[in-house]
Order: structure tokens, then sequence, then C-alpha cells
């Protein structure tokens, strides 16, 4: 039996009620209920109209009339009422199913961000036997990047509508199938065609997990799952050219992208058996589509209506045929113009907005020089130190150190904050940590370019990695956090539009990572760098005293603050 509601489902509009089709009834008045009237009719009651409710997760939902006692003529036993706990609002799942939810998107993550590191070891092998430059055949990051960069902007609509899971499952078999045809491939360019949409397939895997860790988490709770989600990208682009390289040095570099095939499809299939969907909105418009064929087949076995309060008295209750609806089915626009939102909005508050500008240089600068040490790291390393492709990989190691070191941080810090209001409060207070803690990325430049040297002993440099790696770590949780706290609604463009850049400039620098190095000298290429990055840091600076007056001249924060 489904429970009983003590008021009207939320949601339901006086325009739709049409009560000419009611029957009213008393309750506990044996001579009026409802197979008393169904008795003096001869028929089973049939109320002619059908209102249309909306359905929340906290509606109430009524009881359907007859289905308590036995059939009367006319009626067939009644079917089983549907199990409905698929369709629980996520905000209720147990801290274990959050957990699995969590710690799967966080592992493709890792997933996704190894494959834009992975291609680089493989780089002084397929150069030669392709017949290009190293710097022609490092095309392979880039055009990934560029397929990372833009599918979001196309696929994010696909996932408001048909939910996370559809799109992770797609992606996925895009993303092994990309990644069997990387290892297959012969010639360069089925080498670019293939990494290209192996970059489409991965961004799925990284960009919608915010998205879910949203659908599932209240913005209080996501601290700790954001960290690991964060520490995850950066993890993922570590251990890339460090497994990399090992492959490289022992076997065919064609084993590179068979392995990660191997674990990708792995993945898929802990995805289809474990992943539920996240997203509310579909999960309450399937639960609707359910109930509604339920009521169907009850009208086929001859039980026609629902139980439903008359007036503002608990004991009369009404028959009433009722089907759910949902507002967000409603408010949805058309895919074509989800889409045309999905690639305009982002780049208009990336021109219009000062504070999403700003955050995505900064961001989208971290990027790049975590991307460059995919070259700059083996040369420094090769020349200086006499490493070779294995050893030099294993310097990666030490990105991977310090992705899980500022998660734990992070994790730590969010601790803190709660004990001091101002620090969790505004969006502000997200900034309060990273202001210091991005130093540590011009910091982490500047010791790695002045150690350098071959007098140096090797451990020296590879701590400038896990420190700068730290640095850059703390920049994407604060840019990620601040844009979130800031745009609310608005806040998937805006994290689109730095995705987007981040994406595309990481993609460049490994580009022009040995001309940088080699023209300029390992420490000058490497204080440059740390100079651009120094002054880049004034940008959480700014926020922290004049945030609050930005906002307020913010067209799309103010509009959003008013509503609050």
């Amino acid at each position: 039996m489904m429970p009983t509601g003590d008021r009207p489902p939320r949601g339901s509009s006086p325009e739709d009620s049409a009560h000419s089709g009611n029957t009213e009834i008393t309750v506990g008045q044996e001579s009026q209920d409802v197979h008393g009237i169904t008795e003096k009719t001869g028929d089973a009651f049939q109320p002619e109209e059908i209102e249309y409710l909306y359905l929340t997760f906290e509606t109430p939902l009524p009881t359907p009339a007859g289905i308590s006692s036995p059939p009367q003529p006319g009626q067939s036993p009644p079917p089983e009422c549907p199990d409905l706990k698929p369709y629980t609002s996520p905000f209720l799942w147990s801290s274990t199913h959050k957990t699995v939810i969590t710690w799967i998107s966080c592992a493709v993550t890792a997933l996704a961000a190894y494959s834009a590191g992975e291609y680089a070891p493989a780089t002084p092998v397929l150069s030669p036997w392709w017949n290009v430059s190293p710097v022609v055949c490092d095309l392979g990051i880039t055009i990934f990047c560029i397929g990372f960069a833009i599918a979001p902007m196309v696929l994010a609509p696909f996932s408001e509508i048909n939910g996370r899971r559809p799109m992770f499952i797609s992606s996925g078999i895009l993303f092994t199938v990309c990644l069997i045809g990387c290892g297959a491939t012969n010639s360069f360019a089925g080498m670019l065609v293939a990494r290209f949409f192996q970059g489409v397939g991965g961004s799925t895997f990284s960009t919608m997990v915010g998205g879910v860790i949203s659908d599932i988490y209240h913005a209080e709770d996501r601290n700790t799952p954001m960290a690991l989600f964060s520490g995850a990208a950066l993890f993922g682009t570590g251990l890339g050219p460090m497994l990399s390289s090992i492959i490289v040095q022992h076997t065919t570099w064609r084993w590179i992208y068979y392995s990660h095939a191997i674990a990708s499809g792995v993945s898929v299939a802990v995805i289809f058996v474990l992943f539920n969907e996240t997203r509310g909105s579909v999960l309450l418009s399937r639960k609707a589509r359910v109930l509604n064929k339920y009521y169907e087949k009850l009208e086929e076995a001859g039980y026609y209506g629902v139980l439903m309060p008359a007036g503002e008295s608990a004991e009369k209750q009404r028959v009433q045929r009722i089907r759910w609806k949902v507002k967000s089915d409603e408010e949805r626009a058309s895919l074509a113009t989800m889409i045309g939102i999905s690639c305009y909005r982002p780049f208009h508050l990336l021109f219009t907005e000062p504070v999403v500008f700003f955050f995505s240089l900064w961001v989208a600068f971290s990027w790049a020089v975590l991307y460059l040490q995919f070259g700059s790291i083996p040369l420094v390393f090769q020349s200086n130190h006499g490493f070779n492709t294995e050893q030099s990989g294993a310097a990666f190691t030490a990105m991977c150190v310090g992705a899980i070191l500022a998660t734990f941080l992070s994790i730590y810090q969010e601790k803190v904050a709660l004990r001091f209001g101002k620090l969790s409060s505004t969006p502000e207070g997200r900034l309060y940590f990273s202001c210091i803690e991005s130093i540590m990325m011009p910091a982490g430049l500047f010791w790695f370019g002045w150690t350098s040297f071959p007098s140096i002993p090797w451990i020296v440099p590879c701590l400038a990695i896990a420190c700068a790696t730290m640095g850059i770590f703390s920049i994407y949780l604060a840019v990620f956090n601040y844009l979130a706290d800031t745009y609310h609604r608005y806040a998937s463009s805006a994290l689109a539009a730095q995705s987007c850049c981040r994406n595309l400039l990481g993609g460049v620098f490994p580009l022009v990572t040995n001309a940088l190095f080699n023209n300029l000298g390992y420490p000058a290429a490497s204080s440059l760098l740390g100079g651009i990055g120094a002054l880049l840091t004034l940008v959480p600076w700014v926020l922290v005293f004049y945030g609050p007056k930005i906002r307020a001249r913010s067209k799309f924060a103010s509009e959003l603050l008013n509503q609050h």
C-alpha cells in the first residue's frame, strides 16, 4: 500500500484542479466509504477528469482507492505497487552509498587525467618512426586537450536530460575504444584522430564529476569529496608519465594504451554495476513515469482514482484520478537551445565577468605549468642528471605525492574553517587558505629552476615539483569553490569557461617547453614562469578584500544575491 498524505501533494495548481469528477466520502463511516458508493452504482466508480499535480521528493503519495478491500464486480486483483527506492533523493542516500559513488567518480577522474601525460614518454620513439619533429609529435597532447576542452560544452546538456549514468557509460566506451585505436594505429594522423576522441570521452569522466558531487552532497558537505576529486585529477596527471615511462623502457609503446584500455574497460564495468543515477531531476521524472504507469494499470484492473483530502477537514476524503508531472521537465528548453546556451554562456561570462576572467587566467596558467612538466622534467633530469626514460618518469612520483599531501591538507583545513565562521560563511572565505598556499606554485618553479644543476642532488628538484603541485592543487580547488559559491545556477557555465581555458592553454604549453628551456636556460625559464605565477597570486588577495564590491557590480552575481 502506498503512504497516505495528510495534505495535497505540493505543486498542485488551482487551475489544474477539476472537482466535477470527484466523490466526497467521510472517513470512518462505513455506509459512505468508496465501496458503499460502488455498491449503489453497481459499477466501479470512475472519476471523469484527471488532475495533474507536481511531484517532488517530499510529496506524500496518496493511497489508491479500493485496493485494501476485496475486488468488486468488474475489478481484477490490484497490481503490485512499484518499488520506489531507486528514485529516492540522492541527498538522502546513506553515507556508504555516497562514498562508493564518490570513489568511483574519483577513480575515473584519475583515469582521464592519466591520458594527458601518458603520451609524452613515447615521443622519442614515435617521432623518428613517423618522421616528424618532437614538437609536431607532441601535437598528440594538444589535440587531446582540445577534445577535452570543447566536448563538455556540447555534451553537458545531455546529462541534464538523460542523467549522469548514461553519459558515464557511453563516454567510457568511447574512451576505451579510442585507447585501443591509439595502441593499434600505425600512422601519425590515426593517432591524432584517436587522441581527439579520447579527449572527448575522457572529458566526461573529469568535468562531470563536479556535478555528481553536487548531486549527492549539500554545499556544506562538499569540501572533502571535492578535495578528493581535485587530488585525483592531479594524481592521475602525474601517474600517466610515471607508468608510461616504465612501459616504454621495458616493452613496446603500444602497451601504454592497451594497459590503459584494460583499466578503462574494467572501470566501465564497475560503473555499469555500481554507479547509480545521481541527477535528482532525472530520478524525479523517472519516478513520475513509474507512478503514472502504476495508476494506468490500476485503472485497467478497475481501480479508479486515489484518496485525496477534501477541504480543510482531515476526516473527509475524495476520490480523484491523478497523474504526476515534474516542474523541471516543463521548464527545460529544447536540446538545441540548451546546447546553444552551453556553448554561448561560458564565453559570455568569461569576457563580461572580471571574476571569471581572472580566475580562468589563474587556473589556466597553473594547469599549463602542470602540463609543461611533461617535457621539462625529462629534459632536466636526462640532460643534467643522466637519467634514462624510466628514471626520469620516476621523477613524476613527486607530482603524485604532492597531490596526495595537498588533498589531506585541504580536508584538514575544512575542519579548521568550520571553527571560524568567517572562513566558510562567504565565497571569500574559500580563499583565505589559497592566498597562502597558492604561493607554493611560483615558489616551486623558482626552486626547480635554480636547483636543476648537475651538482645538486636530484631529490632537491623533485621536492620542488611536489611543492609546485601542492600550489596548483590549492588554485584549482579555490577556483572551483569560489565560482560555484558566487554564481550558483550559472556555476556550470562559469566552471565550463575556466575548464575550457585551462585545457586549451595546458595543451599549448608542451609544444613550447623544449624551446623555452633550451633557449633561456633552465633557471631563467623556470624563473620566468615563476614570476608570472607570482603575479597571478594577487588574484585571490584582491577578491578577499574587494570580493563583495566586485560581486555587487556583477550582473549575474548581484541578480542571484538579490534573489536570496
